[in-house]
Parts: C-alpha cells; structure tokens; sequence
C-alpha cells in the first residue's frame, strides 16, 4: 500500500494552503460574529477554480476523485476557517453528485458549469422536523399537475437557504401506503428556491454562524418536470449514492479542525509561561495534546482507505462511517484539549479556539449522529439485528 500523495494531490494542499493564508482568525471571528456570509472566502476559492474540483471535465470542472475532495476539505477547515469555511462551499464540492449521475442531459448542462465557477449557489433540502434522520417518513410532497409539479412542506437544518438560488429537493410523490417499500415513491428535484413560496427561516444555534441553518416553509411551490432528476419515485436511491462520499467529506473536515485546533494548542503551550516555565513542558498538558494527535493521525488512515476504496469503485461502506465517527471525535477531543490547554483564555473569544470547539462539536451529530454510525456498523457490518 502506497501512502505517498501524487504530485497533483500536493499541488491541491499547497495551492489552497497559500491561496488561503489571506483569512486569518480576525476574518473568521468578524464572519461568525456578525452572522455574515463569507462573500470575500467563497469568491477567492471559486476564482482559484477549486469549486469544480470533482465536476466532469465536460461541464466545466476538474473531474477529480473524492480523495482530491477531501484533501481540499481538510485543508479548507485547517486553515483556521473551520465550519465556516468547509460549509460554505461543502455543497459545491460534492452535493451535485446525485445530478452528475442521474440527472438529464439538460439539466447538468443548465447547472453544473454555474457550480464549477462559483456563480451557483445550491442548498440541500432533505431533513424535515417530524422526519429528523428517518428520510422514509418525511411528508413534503410534490403533486404531479400536467408539465409541472405543485410542492408543499417543510424542511430544516438547511444550511445556505439564505444564499442559495436552488435546492436540491427530496419529496414524496407516492405515500408510503401507495407502495412497496418505504423507500419507494421519493422523487428528487434540483429547482428554483423561490422566494414568494418558500419562507426562509435562519435558526440560532451555537456556532458556525457565519453560514446559516434554516427551517423552509414550502407552499405550492410549482417545480418544472424539466428540473427533476432521474426518474420519478427513485429519489432515495439517488440519495444513497452520495451517502459515503459525504461522510468523506465530513471526516475531512473534521480532521481539519482537529488539527488547526492541536497546532494552535501546542502553540501556546510553547508561549504560555506559567511558575517560570512553558506550560507545554508540564505532562498534563503534553501528553493529552500528544494523544490527539496519535488519534488525529489514526483516523487519517481510515480515511485515506475510504477515499481510496471509493475512488476505485469498490465497496467502502463500512470504511466512509468508520472515517467520519473516527475523524469526528478526534476532531472535537482536539478541539476540547486546545481549549484547555488556552485555560481561561480559551473560554474567551481573544483567540479562536472556543470557536473550534463550537464547531467541532457540530461534526458529531450532523450529517448523521455518533450513535446512528454505530447502528450501520453494528448491523451492516457485525451482523447484529438492527436496531431502529
């Protein structure tokens, strides 16, 4: 096994390593503060031309593997940008990947070079407050009425509703009672977010504030046949193809923020001098930071097999859940240690430590808890019954 990274893959790491040295902590502190997107970030990294970085050649892209995604990735949340940066452009990376697979012709050629430079914004509209991670029950529905169809519902925890131009839509055109499996009859759209049918609702929460999360209150929102993707009531199979990739993704960037957050750590036990001695020389506060980089470089590994798997069209499952519940705790447990590492001072918004730890926390529970990776491992792997 070969873990040397190609030529191109280093190029990747040290192009957006320099490209994003311009966005430093004050950037991100002002962007989460205030709640303001990050125009300035989002524009620079589409100039560069990183946003088609996985988007076929033919519509405008690099067509480049998921291994160059989650390299992009970690090194966007390593940056120092964390969540905020990752999220903002998180969608654009991989989210179309349902469309450049099952979408029609037209529809890739309408959309998919609009993604590659920048001048696209797309939001993902899957999880509904009655449906949380149980995609079967949710109720938004999409009545068929001649070459359109008529759209109500609602959605949550929609990051980039407040940017977005388009959603990426799953609906029900045929109730669960109407057929077979329960993951039968969900369509999928790629549509316009119209304003006068969609009320946008910014939700507060915690951290990466710099891009929102909203509640979408969908009334007859009228959705041409033209922007559905694939076949009508396999929308959930469309879905399914892009579940491991996304757990790359967000491994990626977990281990990004775990390690910007392990360097800023070292950093100040290095400066931090306390009873006439640098705090880091004390092995409380050495030895937690080396553990979570032991872990940090572990998780790493998992996730290079993942990419690798995938990439290569293999069955990698069990490797992509494995990435993101292993990424996700080396993640946050790095992030808590900096924090302590920093003491009172890290409890402070001075520097930017409590704000990886906001954001880290984010990386166990969305897109998927801890505990639902657990169940898929437990079932799908161990072969216990299954337990939801």
């Amino acid at each position: 096994m070969d873990f040397e990274l190609t030529e191109d893959q280093n190029t990747i790491r040290g192009a957006v390593g320099g490209l994003l040295k311009d966005f430093d902590d004050r950037y991100w502190m002002e962007k989460d503060r205030d709640h303001a997107f990050p125009e300035e970030f989002y524009a620079a990294v589409a100039g560069g031309g990183w946003l088609g970085i996985t988007v076929p050649e033919a519509y405008g892209g690099h067509g480049l593997g998921i291994t160059e995604a989650t390299l992009l990735l970690e090194e966007v949340a390593r940056s120092g940008g964390g969540m905020n940066a990752a999220s903002a452009i998180h969608m654009s990376i991989f989210g179309m990947h349902p469309v450049v697979v099952h979408g029609s012709e037209e529809l890739k050629r309408r959309t998919l070079p609009r993604i590659a430079t920048g001048d696209l914004h797309v939001c993902f509209g899957v999880t509904e407050p009655g449906a949380g991670l149980d995609t079967t029950s949710i109720t938004t529905y999409a009545r068929r009425e001649g070459d359109h169809y008529v759209v109500s519902g609602r959605k949550v925890w929609i990051s980039k509703a407040v940017e977005s131009e388009k959603i990426l839509l799953l609906t029900r055109t045929s109730r669960p009672a109407e057929v077979g499996r329960r993951t039968d009859g969900m369509t999928l759209f790629l549509t316009d977010l119209d304003r006068d049918r969609v009320d946008i609702r910014p939700i507060p929460k915690m951290g990466r504030n710099a891009v929102t999360s909203n509640e979408l209150f969908i009334d007859d929102l009228r959705v041409p046949v033209e922007d559905r993707v694939g076949e009508e009531g396999e929308g959930f199979r469309y879905l399914l193809d892009g579940l491991n990739p996304e757990r790359m993704l967000i491994a990626a960037e977990a281990l990004g923020i775990g390690r910007v957050a392990l360097d800023r750590a070292v950093r100040y036990g290095r400066e931090r001098v306390v009873f006439g001695r640098p705090i880091g020389m004390n092995q409380g506060v050495q030895f937690p930071l080396a553990d979570s980089l032991a872990r940090l470089d572990a998780a790493e590994l998992v996730l290079r097999k993942a990419t690798w798997l995938y990439d290569r069209g293999r069955p990698c499952g069990r490797e992509a859940n494995t990435a993101k519940y292993l990424c996700a705790d080396a993640g946050f447990d790095a992030a808590d240690r900096a924090l302590q590492t920093h003491g009172g001072m890290g409890y402070s918004e001075e520097y930017p430590v409590a704000r990886f730890f906001r954001e880290a926390r984010l990386m166990r529970i969305a897109p998927v808890s801890q505990e639902m990776i657990l169940g898929y491992l437990g079932s799908h792997t161990l072969g216990l019954p299954r337990s939801y």
